[in-house]
């Protein structure tokens, strides 16, 4: 949540072009990872994790006057939604 509703820096420099949208990716790779490996691999865990993704950034573009929504933000949030599920269910058949 520290990441997603913080402020944002001051035009820090990233060390490559949309390094930010890994960073969500990642992020967002760890809930539902975390969340199939706590509950299993049940629909409600994805599906709430996919509607915070793009939740989380109408929240930053309409509650948070020092951040901004961003489509492309929320498309990273849902790949790595995808693949933290895909990695943690390959993880769990080992």
């Amino acid at each position: 949540m520290v990441v997603l509703f913080a402020p944002g820096s001051a035009g820090g420099s990233l060390p490559f072009l949309q390094a930010d949208k890994v960073v969500h990716a990642g992020v967002f790779a760890l809930l539902p990872a975390a969340g199939r490996w706590r509950y299993g691999p049940v629909a409600w865990v994805l599906l709430t994790v996919c509607a915070y993704a793009p939740l989380s950034e109408v929240v930053q573009a309409v509650l948070l006057p020092h951040r901004d929504g961003d489509w492309r933000d929320a498309a990273a949030d849902l790949l790595g939604v995808a693949l933290g599920w895909r990695a943690a269910g390959r993880l769990q058949r080992r």
